[in-house]
């Protein structure tokens, strides 16, 4: 079964940038998406990002021209890419991967934090 692992959160000033790593592991997969998904207190998790095996990308309204999802295939990770970083981003970001097979996979999280 798969794993993931996140890292690259922390405390950023307002505009400021961050790189969210997120790496799969635990045995042999086929990818058919993966993304990220972030939760602030008091909300519902949202889509921010996704990226597909075969390369399409989808970005939510909120992060598009400022958030970038790129992959790794030889290193089975994907990253996320958030520039001109805004309070509102603050969330716990999840990684997220559905993989043939295998079914869903969700990371433990990581903090983003925003300050005015």
């Amino acid at each position: 079964q798969v794993r993931l692992v996140e890292s690259g959160g922390g405390l950023v000033q307002a505009g400021g940038s961050l790189r969210l790593s997120c790496g799969a592991s635990g045995g042999d997969f086929k990818i058919n998406a993966m993304g990220w998904y972030r939760q602030a207190p008091g909300n519902e998790r949202e889509m921010v990002a996704v990226i597909t095996g075969g390369g399409s990308i989808h970005y939510a309204d909120f992060v598009k021209g400022r958030f970038t999802i790129s992959r790794d295939k030889d290193k089975n990770t994907v990253y996320l890419q958030m520039n001109s970083l805004k309070p509102e981003d603050t969330a716990v970001y999840y990684c997220n991967g559905d993989f043939r097979w295998m079914g869903e996979y969700w990371g433990q999280g990581t903090q983003v934090t925003v300050s005015s």
